[in-house]
């Protein structure tokens, strides 16, 4: 089996020597993503971490959609919050995204991310 390395201009660039997503098999494995903006690669910086979860979501809805994935095929989420205390106006946001089939997920609260960012979503979904 070969691993395929997933891209979409639809997702924000990786910030490192990774890549947004990878296939191995049918398992989908998204990086991390940030509230960036894809089209102008800015971080969004605003006080609205609904916002900020959307804005990851969309990314992490885009990378598996270069994968022939949905976010019904998410399997498993992680979710690094800077600040626990917002962490019910992010399930607000995550919700709206994850209707029908919720993924087993871990949400830890973190020191720091990359860009200073105040939250960050990866996930794994099987096709």
């Amino acid at each position: 089996m070969s691993n395929q390395v997933l891209f979409t201009k639809n997702a924000p660039a990786a910030l490192g020597p990774y890549s947004q997503g990878i296939k191995a098999g049918n398992t989908l494995y998204v990086s991390g993503q940030l509230p960036i903006d894809p089209q102008n690669g800015e971080l969004y910086k605003g006080s609205d971490i609904k916002e900020e979860t959307k804005i990851s979501l969309n990314n992490v809805k885009a990378i598996l959609e270069a994968g022939g994935a949905t976010l019904n095929d998410v399997v498993k989420c992680t979710v690094y919050i800077k600040n626990m205390d917002q962490f019910g106006l992010i399930n607000e946001m995550y919700s709206e995204f994850f209707t029908e089939n919720k993924p087993a997920r871990v949400c830890v609260e973190v020191a720091r991310l990359p860009k200073d960012a105040n939250v960050e979503i990866d996930a794994i979904a099987v096709i």
